[in-house]
């Protein structure tokens, strides 16, 4: 349906500098995917499913939508956003219009559908999200959860052939999230087309087709949700998905800062709720850059917390060695002792860039 070519979109800063969002996107959207956009805050992800309704015109590339232009001047938009349907992160419900009216609206004014049929479609719609026992209702009695149920109706009742969904739970107290997603796992069972920016990689997981994982302003990665969630090739994909939150230090030598390194790492313990791990934690990194590994310096140490599984564990990173520093002789086996009885595995593995001493906590 969509053929995406060397997309870009860029803006200019207030001091001039110029801003690239989108770098160079290329992709096939087909009939019946459903596609989960995710990746981090501020990689163009929401930038990206504007400029397929063209609410966001590309600074350059070209988009067609069922092999027509949609980035030719001349390419009339009303038809293109009569066929896409877009759920916004705000509800955007017309105030002073209850809710049936709010559905049936567009198709009676851009449709020419006559009232009564405009009605009656639009409360079968309301009944499919949950919503016909509150169609008199105005906006400002319901909750953001049931508002932004009624405007996926209103996007439906214009009879897209796809919706775009741009982060629909984002602006919703976390008890009303569910009752949207929820929703949503029902028009993937009515086989439409849809795009869905989100932060909810559980759900991206169960309902998806196809995923779009954004960084940089590209589609740095793509493939089936058993492949993203359960292989990724890149290692920024595999963190984003794995919930990896990192801390890293450089210790060159002993003029290095070990008072501000400790304080981070317990910052970074509270901030991701193991505190509890703490005083191992600063420990084991004392004795492996302090006593173990100080003759391997420069060293770097990464200390990971896993959202995914819960796990925390430090590592040490010796560059351009190809085996383990731990084989050594002149290890100091008493503090290497107190480090394997402070944490729950040492794993020794070599990676690309050297050998790296992983401990888990």
């Amino acid at each position: 349906m969509f053929s995406v070519s060397h997309l870009k979109k860029s803006y200019y800063n207030a001091d001039g500098s110029l801003f690239e969002v989108l770098k160079d996107i290329n992709c096939e959207i087909n009939k019946g995917d459903v596609i989960s956009i995710i990746g981090p805050s501020g990689t163009g992800k929401s930038t990206f499913l504007r400029s397929l309704n063209m609410l966001e015109p590309p600074s350059s590339g070209k988009i067609l939508f069922c092999g027509e232009d949609i980035t030719d001047r001349n390419y009339q938009l009303s038809k293109l956003r009569r066929r896409v349907g877009m759920v916004f992160q705000t509800f955007n419900l017309f105030p002073h219009m209850n809710v049936l009216e709010n559905v049936a609206y567009a198709p009676r004014y851009l449709l020419n559908v006559d009232s009564a049929t405009a009605a009656k479609e639009g409360m079968a719609l309301l009944k499919k999200v949950g919503m016909a026992d509150r169609a008199g209702a105005l906006p400002s009695t319901l909750s953001g959860g049931q508002q932004q149920r009624v405007a996926i109706a209103r996007c439906l009742a214009m009879k897209p052939e796809v919706v775009l969904f741009d982060e629909p739970t984002s602006a919703l107290d976390p008890s009303m999230v569910g009752e949207v997603l929820s929703v949503m796992r029902q028009l993937v069972s009515d086989n439409l087309t849809m795009l869905i920016v989100t932060h909810q990689l559980k759900f991206a997981q169960n309902v998806s087709s196809r995923i779009f994982y954004m960084d940089e302003g590209r589609i740095y990665e793509e493939g089936t949700p058993a492949q993203i969630f359960g292989s990724p090739v890149h290692s920024k994909t595999k963190a984003f998905v794995r919930g990896i939150k990192k801390l890293v230090f450089d210790v060159e030598n002993d003029t290095f800062d070990f008072y501000g390194m400790d304080s981070g790492m317990t910052a970074f313990c509270i901030k991701y709720g193991v505190s509890e791990k703490i005083s191992n934690l600063l420990h084991i990194a004392e004795e492996m850059s302090q006593v173990v590994l100080r003759s391997y310096r420069p060293l770097r140490v990464a200390l990971s917390y896993i959202e995914q599984t819960g796990e925390l564990n430090v590592a040490f990173m010796i560059k351009d060695m190809d085996h383990s520093p731990l084989s050594d002789g002149g290890i100091d086996e008493i503090a290497m002792m107190m480090v394997r009885a402070m944490s729950r595995e040492v794993v020794e593995e070599h990676t690309s860039l050297g050998f790296r001493v992983k401990v888990v906590l």
